[in-house]
């Protein structure tokens, strides 16, 4: 799944920045929910416009860059 697939920015509100595509569930509560040691099935219990496939993608998206990151200050 492409990142373009996934992450949309909504023109609806200038406060929420990026969501997940198709709905306007903001990316960055996946993270909150994360960092508050709730789990992934909480999260799209919450949000059952978001799907698995779609908050993996933003995971693993996520995971990559930070990576390439790291390595490019290597």
């Amino acid at each position: 799944m492409k990142l373009d697939d996934v992450i949309e920015h909504d023109s609806r509100t200038t406060s929420s920045g990026a969501v997940f595509v198709g709905t306007s569930v903001p990316i960055k509560l996946l993270f909150e929910f994360l960092e508050d040691d709730q789990t992934m099935d909480t999260f799209l219990d919450q949000f059952p416009t978001v799907s698995r496939d779609q908050a993996r993608a933003v995971l693993g998206a996520s995971r990559d860059m930070l990576l390439s990151a790291v390595r490019s200050e290597i």
